[in-house]
């Protein structure tokens, strides 16, 4: 896709997630196992509202989409290849809209399991459920807030916990952080990260390609951190964390955090947390890196169990052998000031 072309349907997706929410557009994103299932209902195979064709991304006819969008904005959409047109009648979205914190997110369209991470599914709202309880926890001393402030959404998906994180921080610390960082190694999601947060009017941000903060140069204040946590044989990025049992990435954020925030600085981060005879393996995993001094500063560590059986059906993959259950956590690190 030419820069040109790709500018050009940034700016549709844009438009037209402005128009949706002119017009009060509601829609909650379900996981892909759920969106399958009701989609698969004989009563659910057209799309006769916005939610229907932006939401469950179900076939509809231009007739249809002509009675609920402005007719040049269906044509910017058709231009841009947003929405697909076939038989010159039906038409389907090639992305889809959710409600979540007062806005809307763009995400990839359904079915696309390889791109899942990308969408706001129930591991989006359980993330950002957990960033507006530790978010108070982690506003830096009045010291620390005279430098440049920067909170780093690590592999950050479509944007949505780093969109999120900064609209909460700006009513907690008095005005935005000065700067947002979204960054990922998928050249995708940072597309997505890029229209909501134009959509959310965010002040301040860069979207960035980055293998964790490798290529983040300005010290983090704050490190946002939602990682796959699977065993995954092909290797498919939005599920596969590497190391022990699916917890090398996360334990990738963990250590590069402790050698790159800045004092007072923290981590907030989701991660699935493999239990194997009744041992936590992440848990034992980060301990011991928050029991030293880094930089002379102590580190303090904050580790709940969020739900205690999650992805049930992993457990039925090799090399899962001797795994218990799988949680999710949320580990809040704190660099003292």
């Amino acid at each position: 896709m030419s820069n040109s072309l790709r500018e050009a349907r940034l700016a549709a997706l844009v438009e037209l997630g402005r128009e949706l929410m002119r017009q009060n557009y509601v829609w909650t994103c379900p996981s892909q196992g759920t969106q399958t299932l009701v989609n698969s209902r004989f009563t659910n195979r057209r799309a006769f509202t916005l939610a229907d064709l932006f939401g469950w991304n179900r076939e509809g006819t231009l007739e249809t989409l002509a009675r609920q969008l402005p007719s040049g904005l269906i044509e910017l959409l058709q231009d841009t290849s947003v929405l697909l047109i076939s038989d010159g009648e039906c038409v389907r979205s090639r992305v889809r809209f959710s409600s979540y914190a007062d806005t809307l997110f763009a995400h990839p369209a359904w079915p696309d399991p390889q791109r899942d991470d990308l969408a706001m599914g129930p591991d989006s709202h359980r993330f950002g459920a957990f960033i507006a309880r530790e978010l108070p926890t982690c506003i830096p001393s009045s010291g620390v807030l005279g430098r440049p402030f920067t909170m780093v959404n690590v592999g950050c998906g479509n944007g949505a916990a780093g969109i999120v994180a900064a609209r909460l921080l700006g009513g907690l610390a008095g005005e935005l952080p000065k700067r947002v960082l979204l960054v990922d190694r998928n050249a995708s999601a940072l597309r997505y990260a890029e229209v909501n947060a134009r959509l959310a009017d965010l002040a301040h941000f860069e979207c960035r390609q980055s293998d964790v903060l490798s290529a983040v140069h300005e010290p983090p204040t704050l490190v946002l951190a939602n990682p796959p946590g699977l065993i995954d044989g092909q290797g498919v990025p939005s599920r596969h964390g590497g190391g022990e049992l699916g917890t090398g990435l996360a334990l990738k954020i963990v250590d590069e955090c402790l050698d790159r925030l800045l004092p007072g600085g923290a981590l907030l981060m989701c991660a699935v947390a493999p239990v194997v005879r009744g041992v936590d393996v992440l848990r034992r995993s980060i301990e011991p890196r928050a029991q030293g001094i880094r930089r002379n500063r102590r580190v303090s560590l904050d580790y709940q169990v969020l739900e205690t059986d999650v992805f049930s059906s992993e457990l039925a993959r090799p090399g899962c052998a001797d795994v218990e259950r799988l949680s999710m956590v949320g580990v809040t690190l704190r660099l003292a000031s």
